[in-house]
């Protein structure tokens, strides 16, 4: 099966130079869900593109009727933080013309959403699939404002133009994949968000962190709230309900670094996703196994270990180890320059938890990241 292959202008530079996405979009015989897959958002964090070319080379082998729905693809999805250098480095978070997180611009319609009690009440005894199409209806709607702002003379900053680029072709999704790495050295995991745990199984990864506190309008958590929100909102008025759209975040090892163990978690856990989420429909196919018993943990039992002195960091705790309360995580080599001898500082466990993300630079500022700890 071939895809329909579309190039989407970005931007234009001051050289008069243009930026593009490119989209591969994989469609079925059948109709049925739509996947939408991105990769690279964080500049340094390039081992999802792997990800995707490996799922694109996958379906270019099966025939449209092992497809039910679409899957829509977009590696490199900023180029501007992919191609940002700092001498041998990719830093790539932030978009440092703004000062602004490249994960934290984009729109929630959550935010708003202030007459979403009404529409509950409107939708209370309609069908499920029924209320998610009025939903999104409405959902586009208020989206397709900001097209008017971006054509308008005085235009939006880079960053809105692109959050609108990514949401535009992802919005109407089912399923929402995001692929990163850590901006240091990290395990392997997928973020979730509630009610979800039974479907995180299916990416057959060990370590699944639960979305409960939100740091900022995260590509995900932009995508999925307004539709948490509506099933809150449903349950206060005495309805269970749950819609089948997910989002996930996959963490795959290290920025900078094409880990090769990584990529084959990370094409491994979505082939089996959309295996069972009944996306992929190939006579004899399967995986080790269908799920797979994870560890679950919540973000808001996450702590961040910051430099206490300045130095160089020794003895640091191995990524992957558990740790218990009091037991010792580094020592900062600290060279105090007060005409005293350099000293070793010991550093210590405040709990109980899984050392899931470590930095890469040994040498520290005072106030800077050393490596998370989550229980």
């Amino acid at each position: 099966m071939f895809p329909v292959i579309e190039t989407i202008p970005l931007r234009q530079m001051a050289s008069g130079d243009r930026l593009f996405l490119q989209l591969y979009k994989f469609i079925g015989a059948q109709p049925g869900k739509k996947v939408y897959i991105q990769s690279n958002l964080h500049g340094a964090e390039i081992a999802g593109n792997a990800v995707i070319q490996q799922l694109i080379e996958f379906l270019l082998t099966i025939n449209d009727t092992h497809l039910t729905g679409e899957i829509w693809l977009v590696p490199v999805c900023n180029p501007m933080g992919t191609n940002e250098r700092a001498q041998h480095f990719s830093p790539g978070r932030y978009c440092v013309y703004e000062a602004k997180d490249w994960n934290r611009i984009f729109w929630d319609y959550e935010k708003e959403a202030d007459d979403l009690v009404a529409f509950t009440k409107s939708q209370l005894h309609n069908d499920l699939e029924v209320v998610r199409q009025n939903y999104l209806t409405i959902i586009k709607q208020q989206f397709a404002k900001n097209l008017e702002k971006i054509n308008s003379f005085s235009s939006v900053a880079y960053t809105e133009l692109f959050r609108y680029k990514l949401q535009s072709i992802s919005l109407d999704a089912d399923y929402l994949i995001d692929l990163h790495s850590s901006n240091n050295q990290g395990l392997d995991y997928i973020y979730y968000f509630r009610n979800r745990e039974e479907s995180a199984k299916y990416f057959l990864l060990d370590l699944g962190i639960l979305l409960d506190k939100y740091d900022g309008d995260a590509f995900d958590e932009a995508f999925i709230k307004p539709w948490l929100a509506l099933e809150a909102c449903f349950q206060d008025l005495g309805r269970e309900i749950k819609f089948d759209i997910e989002a996930w975040t996959l963490e795959l090892g290290a920025g900078m670094q094409m880990n090769l163990d990584s990529v084959a978690k990370g094409v491994r856990g979505v082939k089996n996703y959309l295996a069972q989420k009944g996306v992929l429909k190939i006579p004899n196919f399967s995986s080790d196994t269908k799920t797979q018993d994870m560890n679950f943990v919540s973000s808001g039992n996450r702590k961040k270990y910051y430099a206490i002195a300045g130095g160089m960091i020794q003895s640091r705790i191995q990524l992957g180890s558990t740790v218990k309360a009091g037991e010792k995580l580094y020592k900062i080599l600290s060279f105090n320059k007060e005409s005293q001898l350099p000293t070793l500082i010991d550093v210590c466990a405040e709990q109980d938890g899984l050392v899931y993300d470590v930095a890469t630079n040994q040498a520290v500022n005072q106030g800077e990241f050393v490596l998370g700890v989550i229980s």
